[in-house]
């Protein structure tokens, strides 16, 4: 009998795979004690290195909006004055990283790289953490620390091992879409300045009217889209592990600066039945040819950092943080980033990392707030705090007062029964990764099974024949391929069952070629010279 997962209580855990959610697509609950004792160590797992994301490079900006979206005035979607006003130039500052890798790790790595921006905007920060792909691995917080774990060098032997890779993604079909990003080579960009950005998470913008719209994040780069293949970043490795960081800072004290456009898709808020995606699933995209990338506003990124330590390495970022007319959605995994986040940042940097200037809000931007003390304070925050007390209320009419509420609030309803819920309504996890393979040029899709097929004969036989099952359910030509490349006897492969649990997939061999706005509205993406 297999031995019971405990938490560190000992109490024993039921269910590892789903955080505690009113009703399937409801509100994560603050009191997930399993989820938060889950992620609160796993943030604490290094120090004083980041988790993921350790190597980086960063730049200073500024952010323009146009005033509108898609023709419209911005106003109708969102109150927020970072998206509303035009001939205003937001200071921002934005870190670029990989993931998986250490802090001198090389940055041609086969790894989703990190695209945070922070937004030092009139009404306060606004942080956008995401990556260049548009998509993630899991749908659900409480699997980040297992996936990562499965990512990371093995604690035994500190090597990356595609086995452990693949031991995790056999057993999360949501994660196919994302790996033929990945494997392919999308998964490597040629620099920082060529790759999209993407929030990957839904978030909802509100207007002045309390009237809310899902949405997401893109920035898309003016100066066009290139990748590597494996051979290429080999090449580029074996002169230059900093590439990247060196091709952006070159870039810009040349003058030559990089600029993104930033683009939404918007669709109603609601459970959009209709739909054949769960839109607040962030292993899937929002097709374009429905939700088409509309223009609101352009990044330029025009000064590198005076020193790395002070403005790279102690920027911090997260996902709670948001003005008003930007709000939540009961995306899963946002809700969790967003605890994990700022925990990790406090662990990390300290508890007063807001002071640091690099993650302060703008110049003229006051904050005035109750904390105060701990580990390397170095001012109060307003400066009239000998007028005031330092808690609220105060009979004597010293503390801070509120802000004044807008005239109209956005209020969600929310109603189901408190549980852990594995999703239902959309069991689909094979349709869009046989898409995505579909859309691949004959060079990318080449690179793609040569990077998969090499995995697959670094894994045991009977992990390798479940993902060959896997790909050939996503596309046939996608299965027989790999199959053919690793040495794998299809005709074993496709008599595997099910698995455990999970509905059987339908295999997609026809269907619509997809794209994701990209391939279509531009010439068609060239390998790296």
């Amino acid at each position: 009998m297999a031995e019971i997962l405990t938490t560190r209580q000992g109490h024993p855990v039921r269910d590892n795979q789903a955080t505690r959610t009113v009703g399937e697509r409801g509100p994560a609950t603050l009191e997930n004690y399993q989820f938060i004792e889950k992620i609160t160590h796993f943030d604490r797992e290094r120090i004083p290195e980041r988790v993921v994301h350790a190597r980086g490079a960063g730049a200073h900006g500024f952010f323009e909006a146009y005033g509108t979206i898609g023709g419209e005035p911005a106003a109708t979607y969102t109150r927020a004055k970072v998206l509303t006003q035009t001939g205003v130039r937001t200071p921002m500052f934005v870190r670029f990283s990989t993931v998986a890798g250490a802090k001198e790790s090389p940055e041609t790595e086969r790894d989703p790289r990190g695209f945070a921006v922070k937004f030092k905007t009139v009404e306060g920060n606004w942080d956008l953490v995401g990556n260049n792909l548009k998509v993630f691995f899991i749908r659900d917080a409480i699997k980040f620390p297992d996936m990562i774990h499965a990512f990371k060098p093995d604690p035994v032997t500190n090597r990356q091992e595609p086995w452990r890779f693949f031991d995790f993604i056999a057993a999360h079909p949501e994660s196919l879409h994302m790996v033929t990003h990945l494997k392919s080579p999308w998964g490597i960009p040629a620099n920082y300045r060529e790759m999209e950005g993407s929030g990957v998470n839904t978030y909802k913008l509100v207007n002045d009217e309390g009237v809310a719209h899902l949405c997401k994040f893109h920035w898309e780069p003016k100066q066009g889209v290139r990748n590597l293949t494996s051979a290429q970043a080999a090449e580029i490795q074996g002169r230059d592990v900093g590439h990247a960081t060196r091709d952006l800072y070159d870039t810009i004290r040349k003058g030559d600066f990089p600029e993104w456009e930033f683009c939404v898709q918007i669709m109603p808020d609601g459970p959009n039945d209709h739909l054949s995606f769960d839109p607040l699933d962030d292993t899937k995209l929002w097709p374009v040819d429905q939700f088409p990338l509309l223009p609101c506003g352009r990044m330029v990124l025009d000064r590198v950092p005076d020193n790395f330590f002070a403005e790279v390495e102690q920027s911090a970022f997260g996902t709670g943080v948001l003005v008003d007319g930007i709000d939540f959605s009961d995306d899963k995994m946002l809700q969790g980033r967003t605890l994990s986040y700022s925990d990790t940042q406090r662990y990390r940097v300290g508890a007063n990392y807001l002071q640091l200037p690099i993650n302060a809000p703008a110049p003229g931007v006051a904050t005035r707030t109750n904390q105060r003390d701990g580990q390397m304070t170095f001012y109060v925050d307003h400066p009239e705090a000998e007028k005031h007390v330092n808690y609220e209320p105060s009979y004597l009419g010293r503390s801070l007062a509120e802000a004044p509420k807008p005239a109209k609030e956005y209020h969600q309803v929310v109603e189901g029964h408190l549980g852990r819920y594995q999703p239902t309504r959309v069991a689909d996890d094979y349709t869009q990764a046989g898409e995505r393979y579909r859309s691949f040029q004959d060079w990318e899709r080449d690179d793609l099974i040569a990077n998969l097929s090499n995995d697959m004969k670094a894994c045991p036989e009977a992990l390798a024949l479940r993902m060959v099952w896997h790909f050939w359910h996503c596309d046939e030509d996608y299965g027989r391929r790999v199959a053919e490349g690793a040495g794998i006897d299809l005709e074993a492969a496709k008599a595997l069952p099910p698995l455990p649990g999970k509905p059987a997939p339908g295999r997609n061999r026809q269907g619509p070629t997809y794209t994701d706005g990209k391939l279509e509205a531009q010439p068609r993406l060239q390998a790296a010279e």
